[in-house]
């Protein structure tokens, strides 16, 4: 028998570290609905790319604890130590009953330090360092299996879908975007996210596939595009090495942090080096390419096979599997049930209410059922 949950008094705190840029709208249904159900919520975050930009857009009440330390591997593993170092002090001061992050190697690590129970949620199998820094539980979408974690079987928990249908459905559109940005006059428009550079899961390939992309976009009458670099030296590297697309007003960098699923829904099409704004894409139902050339994981391997993401693997992909035309612009995206999001707060509670307990056994038809029109 599963566990019970007391929704009406819950006297349990849970942390929630935001370490990277797209954990920010992925907690904020999370955190509302475990405040809804009593929870005290402390919520720290690291000042890396617009992590705290978009926490002070979402109205977070959160503490900024830490920074990014650059590419290098060395100051990456000082940079982990650092603010592992410095969340210490929080957790003895606030005495979380859980902590919860989607990937924070320093939480990871203070929370052990600290004899504090985790939940890792994490939706690309091949990530490095949960070796040594082994949470209490790991949640991840249906598609990854559990035999990929190198944790024990029943301490990793699924979810149906992908972690981006935990937000997606509350998104609403805001058509404004396009004058903003100025690219009102355009007749195609594509955003176009480079490759995460620094991430230890880089291969260099995709950097030559982003330049492939460039250089046959640059060609297309009317296209215009719009590109999201991660930090502030790709952006330098990138006017620096294409000046004529800036020069001709084929392409734009946003000054500020933009909402990127309003951008993604009024773009034509979407190629991106990384995970998050291709499942974003996915997820909203708009055309989706992806130039990562690192290992494939099964999460997007899913999404391949389903038809919602189309792989580029080789630069001759970009020629002849890059398909760029106009789509039609729906009002709004397909309304989806929150089945995800109800799943992972579900898993959260019970683990909250007694980590050495038993997770509840979900409602089937719950897990099982796909996000679906309505």
């Amino acid at each position: 028998m599963g566990l019970q949950l007391n929704r009406r008094v819950p006297s349990k705190k849970i942390w929630i570290d935001l370490d990277n840029s797209p954990h920010v709208p992925l907690f904020v249904p999370i955190i509302e609905k475990l405040q809804q159900r009593g929870y005290g919520v402390l919520i720290t975050a690291r000042d890396a790319f617009q992590v705290c930009e978009l926490a002070e857009a979402a109205n977070l009440n959160y503490r900024t604890i830490g920074r990014h330390f650059g590419r290098h591997k060395l100051l990456k593993v000082a940079g982990l130590a650092i603010r592992a170092a410095q969340l210490i002090p929080v957790i003895r001061s606030e005495k979380p009953d859980l902590a919860v992050s989607h990937g924070s190697r320093a939480q990871l690590v203070a929370s052990a330090l600290a004899r504090v129970p985790s939940v890792l949620m994490m939706d690309y199998e091949f990530a490095r360092g949960l070796i040594f820094e082994k949470p209490t539980w790991v949640l991840v979408p249906e598609p990854i299996p559990a035999t990929r974690i190198p944790i024990s079987s029943d301490h990793v928990l699924k979810y149906p879908g992908i972690k981006e249908d935990v937000y997606v459905p509350r998104f609403r559109p805001d058509a404004t975007i396009r004058k903003t940005l100025g690219i009102c006059d355009a007749g195609l428009v594509v955003t176009l996210r480079p490759p995460a550079n620094e991430a230890h899961y880089h291969n260099p390939e995709s950097d030559r596939m982003f330049a492939a992309v460039l250089e046959r976009l640059s060609h297309e009458p009317g296209l215009r595009m719009v590109l999201l670099p991660r930090n502030a030296s790709q952006a330098t590297a990138i006017r620096g090495q294409w000046p004529r697309l800036f020069e001709q007003r084929k392409a734009v960098i946003p000054e500020h942090a933009v909402d990127g699923l309003n951008l993604i829904w009024h773009s034509d099409l979407v190629i991106s080096g990384g995970g998050t704004m291709n499942r974003e894409a996915a997820a909203l139902g708009v055309p989706v390419y992806s130039i990562f050339r690192g290992r494939i994981g099964a999460v997007d391997r899913y999404l391949a096979d389903s038809g919602r993401l189309v792989l580029l693997e080789s630069v001759a992909d970009v020629g002849e599997k890059l398909i760029l035309r106009r789509r039609p612009m729906e009002a709004s995206p397909a309304r989806r049930r929150a089945t995800t999001l109800e799943v992972i707060v579900e898993h959260i509670s019970a683990i909250a209410g007694d980590h050495h307990g038993v997770i509840p056994d979900l409602d089937q038809h719950a897990r099982q059922q796909p996000l679906v029109r309505s």
